[in-house]
């Protein structure tokens, strides 16, 4: 089985932290805690399965289809193959304005 590598563009992480550091302070350590674990193993299992992800709806309408997505509802990851490499681009709250986040992070000419 083929295995890749996968790695948190900075401002993936920073999405974490900022996600991370909301959910300590409006819900509980506890929350940000468990909603960490759950995005990291998701995360992990894309070393051995990235292609189970499929194209953001929104993307796909745009006409991108280089980048997938998982959930942990209601938190997306937005990731792209770039074989051995899984780049994990994208760590955001589903109730955004997705087209607006995904065009000015994913699309902008300067990626």
């Amino acid at each position: 089985m083929k295995r890749y590598e996968v790695r948190y563009l900075a401002s993936a992480r920073n999405d974490l932290y900022d996600l991370l550091s909301f959910l300590a302070e409006k819900e509980s350590p506890t929350r940000a805690s468990n909603v960490l674990e759950h995005i990291r193993k998701l995360c992990a299992d894309l070393e051995s399965t990235p292609e189970r992800g499929h194209v953001p709806p929104e993307l796909d309408e745009m006409g991108s289809r280089k980048f997938l997505e998982l959930h942990f509802k209601p938190y997306r990851i937005i990731y792209q193959i770039s074989a051995p490499v899984v780049y994990i681009h994208l760590v955001c709250d589903d109730r955004r304005d997705m087209q607006s986040l995904l065009r000015s992070r994913i699309l902008s000419p300067d990626r």
